[in-house]
């Protein structure tokens, strides 16, 4: 890369930038700043992966950059023409009514006349089966994610901005993903929490610090990264410990020669003065990102036997859209983790919103058995409610003192608390969904990918709480390195 905004130097090369930012800064309101003086270049070609925190600005970066937002200081230089599309996290539940030919049409500002080719191309390119006149909704949340990535595509951008592009894609999913960007002749920017998705094809990280609102530029891949961040703190750290001694050795050294009286006292001045420009030489050292605190999801007290059983279930042919009616054998107690497994489109997301809802053809759930379910898309949450709202909302008997207690293991501040749902970062929505989750005490445990949008540091801490928890549980996930922490008793695979 062209400039380096914090810390490793860049590689030069003949590619122009397409993409500058000079001492931007931005923020939302007085109480809500996202950037400072934050500047970085994109040269043409470059795969760059944006990496941050959760809730620290990363998607109003790409909204600065597409135009959606404009900085409150300085400036962002585009190269002459340059074009710019990006996909997003979700689908709106807008766009969500639309039929798949309307969604297109709406990714360009004026009328594209013989659309339908254009649009089968980039399906094909996606790697998706999708009528034309069929409606958005009826994809599942996989499908929906191809949709979003061809979105984009469709408008050929010079600039390619993904903002969490592996959310709900299965491995295979994934798998193609990941070929189309190696071969992607034009510029890309990509926010993920998936690191190894990123390793995969990254020239380099631009690493937005929620402490100091700074974008820092490495070249290379996130571990390069993580390798050049411990360095520097070990550094940092060394510097201020040598400096700490030498301030106390002559904080001891002036307090005797001053005891001495006469002129000794002018260098017991002296070496006080010495010891003040040694500590504004300390540095402050960089923070690292704070990861939630280990929790419990407390299970609901009074259960006993079985919790829900299922005798058959229904499928959906991701090429024809068909649904086909299976039997199963699966019955539930207490502390029975149970997987669903299957290819995007097959049925697992309208599965899991069926037996939450207590409507699951075949499936029965036991009276008086309180259910927590998690959902991909987070439309459990009522987006008007705020965050107070929406926590104490979950909890059967109000107990503040306890839910600010849960709400700060899940790094949910009380400014947090003051915002609507509909405010927060996808991220902050899904620890939100999970101190809800605390707070409820379920005894049935519904989950939809919950790794999708939460920062990687977290998923370990998540992965030991529902390893750990002691009521029924059942689990939709495409992240195998997250599956394998948890304790799994049963797979039902919806493929066979």
């Amino acid at each position: 890369m062209a400039e380096k905004s914090s810390t490793k130097g860049a590689s030069t090369g003949p590619r122009e930038a397409v993409l500058r930012f000079e001492e931007v800064s931005f923020e939302y309101g007085h109480n809500h700043p996202i950037l400072d003086e934050v500047s970085f270049s994109l040269r043409r070609g470059m795969k760059v992966t944006l990496m941050g925190q959760n809730g620290a600005g990363k998607s109003s970066i790409f909204k600065l950059i597409t135009g959606a937002l404009a900085p409150e200081r300085g400036k962002i230089q585009r190269a002459p023409g340059l074009s710019v599309a990006m996909a997003h996290q979700v689908i709106t539940p807008k766009e969500r009514e639309l039929t798949v030919r309307a969604y297109f049409e709406s990714c360009f500002k004026e009328k594209v006349y013989d659309i339908a080719p254009k649009i089968e191309a980039v399906l094909e390119v996606v790697n998706l089966a999708a009528p034309l006149e069929r409606q958005v909704k009826s994809f599942s949340g996989g499908q929906q994610a191809r949709l979003l990535l061809a979105s984009a595509l469709i408008q050929n951008p010079d600039l390619l901005l993904l903002d969490e592009p592996t959310n709900n894609l299965d491995t295979a999913g994934i798998e193609h993903l990941t070929d189309f960007l190696k071969s992607y002749p034009k510029t890309c920017m990509v926010i993920s929490h998936d690191a190894e998705f990123l390793n995969s094809f990254t020239d380099g990280v631009l690493y937005l610090d929620v402490h100091t609102r700074k974008v820092e530029q490495y070249v290379g891949t996130y571990y390069d990264l993580l390798k050049e961040i411990t360095l520097r703190i070990e550094r940092e750290n060394r510097k201020n410990a040598q400096l700490a001694k030498k301030i106390q050795e002559n904080k001891d050294k002036a307090n005797f020669f001053a005891q001495k009286g006469g002129k000794m006292r002018l260098v017991a001045k002296k070496m006080r003065e010495e010891a003040e420009e040694m500590e504004e030489e300390k540095v402050d050292v960089r923070k690292e990102d704070k990861t939630i605190r280990p929790f419990t999801i407390p299970h609901q007290e009074d259960l006993t036997g079985e919790i829900i059983s299922i005798t058959e279930f229904t499928t959906i042919d991701p090429k024809t859209h068909k649904p086909k009616i299976k039997e199963a054998s699966i019955s539930l107690k207490k502390r029975d983790h149970l997987l669903l497994r299957g290819p995007n489109g097959i049925g697992k997301s309208t599965l899991l919103e069926a037996l939450a809802g207590g409507e699951a053809k075949g499936a029965s759930i036991a009276d008086g058995v309180r259910v927590g379910y998690y959902r991909q898309d987070f439309s459990t949450l009522n987006f008007e409610h705020t965050v107070f709202e929406s926590l104490m909302s979950a909890m059967k008997k109000p107990d503040e003192q306890h839910l600010r207690s849960v709400a700060a293991g899940f790094l949910i501040t009380s400014e947090h608390m003051k915002k609507k749902i509909g405010a927060l970062s996808e991220g902050q929505k899904g620890l939100v969904a999970f101190a809800r989750l605390v707070l409820e005490r379920p005894g049935l445990l519904i989950l939809d990918e919950p790794t999708n949008h939460i920062n990687f540091r977290h998923l370990p801490v998540i992965a030991k709480a529902l390893d750990e928890y002691e009521g029924a549980m059942i689990l939709v996930s495409h992240v195998p390195e997250f599956v394998a922490q948890i304790r799994i008793d049963e797979i039902l695979d919806l493929a066979k």
